[in-house]
């Protein structure tokens, strides 16, 4: 599966190097600004160009795969469970073999290189701080059915590795591994116009992945080398663009590295969300998720939780303020134990007129802890199936912070050069939310509070960029470092005591990462 995945990258790399060749014509797609000029830009895809020059399509079908993109777009079945630019990209092996338009083909290949020093995972102290440095790679491929409906079929493979990851301490679980396996296979049913109405209904029933609003309690993971699906069904029920009902009963797939990926009725996890854009400047978000997970034999361990949350937010434009308020609070048991937190996110931004079209934030992010380790109340938040990487640090093998027991300030500054490369610059600050709680970032903890809350500060640079406009969902190239400087809580003795060698010392981390979809 691994060499086929680099097969797919090579195959991609080639037909972009060939494709940008001198062509026959010029194709013209919207009107944009640069440096205070319109113009027109390029929708030509040079790989299209290319199976057209060669014979391989016609003229017909060069111009109706060219257009099956914006309000043209073919939907696969799992268009409104996941997020659009996850799903969408030109289908260029599907065109080539000359596949009938009810028939979807993808295939994608995501090669990403990771290394940092001074480990401080508490699990990592048997490779005696040494650097751990991995090569990580995700194929997909998927194989859907039925057009634009109402009835479709999608199977979704995945097949998740990590090369030079077999070195004492470095770091390996299902958040980085997981042998081929089925990520989604599931039917849907599609009705447009309920009851002569504008209301548009979808049902999904099966193996499935989903995004629910910013994404940080239930995700399709991205940035993280495997992903979350789900067992069950889903049901939604909306009008366009401007509010939509979901809700949702599942089994969470157990995921395994190397046999299949099961799930078990001891876990089920449902919930509804409610989505209302009548007014651009106060987008409202409303949800519960409820789990009742039983599946380890540690009662302990056990966890029933509801969790109740509102996100208010308005999109960023030039020249305006935009906002967000995401909080969710928590209630239940774990194990015996009474269970209560809760999970406060809010940002303020201003995007600027100005070259390279400056966005700032301000963040703030709490989730709570426990206060009285070992007493009647649980209070770390548990993030779920979320994701942390668009506003917390990257994953992957990184990862120092979760959403449970911090408190982090910070800021983050949003370049745009180019319409093809968007660099981020980033500092956020470290408190445990309650210093006597687990560290989970590390799984160390000083029950006495004696330690201290400072985790430390780091420094984030990230440069996103796609060697053309036409082949952005096609191609696209993602580096970042972070710089973290560790704070007084790891020169704790009795932090010490539980890092690997150097766990206190300053850590430095680097990915570079390429992603080709066909």
């Amino acid at each position: 599966m691994v060499k086929g995945s680099w097969w797919c990258a090579l195959l991609s790399i080639l037909l972009f190097v060939v494709g940008t060749s001198p062509v026959r014509a010029v194709e013209y797609g919207e009107m944009v600004r640069k440096d205070g000029k319109w113009g027109f830009r390029s929708a030509e895809d040079p790989v299209l160009k290319l199976m057209l020059t060669k014979g391989l399509i016609t003229d017909e079908r060069y111009l109706e795969v060219s257009a099956q993109k914006g309000k043209n777009w073919i939907e696969p079945a799992d268009a409104v469970l996941n997020l659009r630019r996850e799903l969408e990209w030109t289908r260029y092996v599907k065109t080539a073999t000359h596949l009938p338009d009810w028939i979807d083909l993808g295939l994608e290949n995501r090669t990403r290189f990771e290394s940092y020093d001074h480990p401080w995972r508490s699990t990592q102290a048997i490779g005696n701080g040494g650097t751990d440095a991995q090569l990580l790679l995700r194929s997909r491929a998927r194989v859907g059915l039925g057009g634009n409906g109402p009835f479709r079929f999608l199977f979704e493979g995945q097949d998740s590795r990590a090369l030079s990851s077999d070195q004492p301490g470095d770091f390996q679980n299902t958040t980085t591994v997981n042998q081929f396996d089925i990520l989604q296979l599931f039917g849907s049913l599609t009705i447009n116009n309920v009851g002569g109405s504008v209301l548009r209904t979808d049902l999904h029933f099966g193996r499935m992945t989903m995004d629910f609003g910013m994404r940080r309690y239930v995700a399709r993971n991205d940035f993280r080398n495997t992903t979350n699906a789900f067992d069950g069904v889903h049901w939604q029920i909306g009008e366009g663009q401007t509010w939509r009902f979901r809700t949702f009963l599942v089994e969470p797939v157990i995921r395994n590295e190397a046999q299949l990926d099961e799930q078990t009725a001891r876990s089920v996890f449902w919930g509804t969300y409610v989505e209302s854009a009548h007014f651009p400047w106060f987008n409202v978000n409303a949800f519960y998720f409820g789990l009742n997970d039983q599946q380890l034999n540690n009662k302990a361990l056990q966890r029933t939780y509801g969790t109740y949350g509102l996100r208010l937010f308005k999109s960023p434009a030039i020249n305006e303020f935009d906002y967000e308020f995401e909080g969710a609070v928590q209630t239940g048991h774990l194990g015996n134990v009474d269970h209560f937190a809760y999970n406060p996110n809010v940002e303020a931004g201003y995007t600027f007129n100005l070259p390279w079209t400056p966005r700032f934030l301000a963040q703030y992010t709490y989730a709570s802890g426990t206060r009285t380790p070992g007493g009647s109340q649980n209070g770390d938040f548990d993030p779920l199936f979320g994701a942390r990487r668009f506003d917390l640090m990257p994953t992957g093998i990184w990862g120092p912070f979760f959403r449970s027991n911090i408190s982090s300030p910070g800021w983050r500054l949003i370049l745009k050069p180019d319409e093809n490369l968007l660099l981020t610059v980033k500092q956020r600050f470290w408190y445990l939310a309650e210093a006597a709680a687990v560290y989970s970032g590390g799984l160390v903890q000083d029950s006495t509070g004696g330690a201290g809350n400072y985790l430390g500060h780091d420094v984030e640079l990230r440069a996103q960029w796609a060697p053309l406009w036409a082949l952005r969902q096609n191609m696209d190239f993602d580096f970042g470092y972070v710089h973290w400087f560790k704070g007084s809580y790891f020169d704790s003795p009795a932090i010490l005591a539980q890092l690997p060698a150097g766990g206190n010392k300053d850590s430095d981390y680097f990915y570079a990462s390429v992603r080709v979809r066909l």
